[in-house]
């Protein structure tokens, strides 16, 4: 199996290193990995591009590359530059430091890049590492990405349905809990949740000299959401697995605005 890696912590993450050892673990001794992350930090980007400007590409060693753009510019870089004569036949984003859970999923650029890879036509999977005080005091805190993630990313692949004439093919995000790997309860199937009360807002702090400058401020990530969805059940120390598609459009409101214009 040819395996394509990338993150929205940029090319030095540690998360990147524990995703490169589960996409090992998947591809076995005879498959491919090939790293393409930003040459930095891309959090928040969401599927975001290098639209209006190009995107510099540098091969840092064997079958790895940093970008000076987007996680999404990495998956575009890699399936018609880097790859384009032989594709990947799967790409695994993460393992972003911190959860991709309920509303978060909205500004991920570690899904972002998952999101890219699916409207490109191949299997693509978000992974990200919850941290909190379960996990925070470890060597690791990737532990149970770790420990867990090929199984995670083996159960995806078994139930992945074959659909090739889909407008907007289903990727998936996983998060895993904020805790060691031998406190794991399991992995789950999950929908997306919402914490209640949490937006992203901003804090202005002045400079020396008097301009003002907007920092932006996430909400409470222990906040609870719904019962069964994937922030509820990472925080019950279980691995969620939550299938989507890129289509934003809402069916009943749609119908509700048809019959509306009737």
């Amino acid at each position: 199996m040819r395996i394509l890696i990338t993150n929205d912590d940029g090319i030095n993450a540690p998360g990147l290193v524990a995703l490169s050892r589960i996409a090992q673990e998947i591809a076995g001794d005879q498959g491919e990995i090939w790293t393409i992350a930003p040459a930095n930090e891309q959090s928040g980007v969401g599927h975001c591009i290098s639209y209006i400007r190009p995107m510099m590409l540098h091969k840092l060693g064997n079958r790895t590359y940093s970008v000076d753009g987007f996680p999404a510019d990495c998956v575009l870089a890699g399936l018609h530059h880097v790859m384009v004569k032989n594709p990947p036949d799967l790409i695994l984003s993460g393992v972003n430091r911190g959860n991709n859970a309920a509303e978060n999923t909205l500004y991920s650029g570690t899904i972002g890049a998952a999101m890219e890879g699916a409207l490109q036509g191949v299997t693509s999977i978000a992974m990200s590492q919850y941290l909190g005080l379960g996990n925070a005091h470890l060597s690791d805190p990737f532990e149970p990405a770790i420990a867990y993630g090929a199984e995670a990313v083996q159960a995806i692949l078994t139930a992945h349905p074959d659909e090739p004439d889909v407008d907007y093919p289903l990727f998936y995000n996983v998060n895993f809990p904020p805790v060691p790997a031998n406190k794991v309860k399991g992995i789950i199937a999950a929908p997306q949740g919402r914490r209640k009360n949490v937006v992203f807002g901003v804090e202005p702090q002045k400079s020396p000299s008097g301009r003002t400058y907007l920092w932006i401020a996430g909400g409470p990530q222990t906040k609870k959401s719904a019962a069964g969805s994937d922030a509820a059940e990472n925080l019950n120390g279980y691995i969620t697995i939550t299938p989507m598609r890129a289509n934003l459009t809402d069916p009943a409101a749609l119908n509700a605005i048809s019959d509306a214009l009737t």
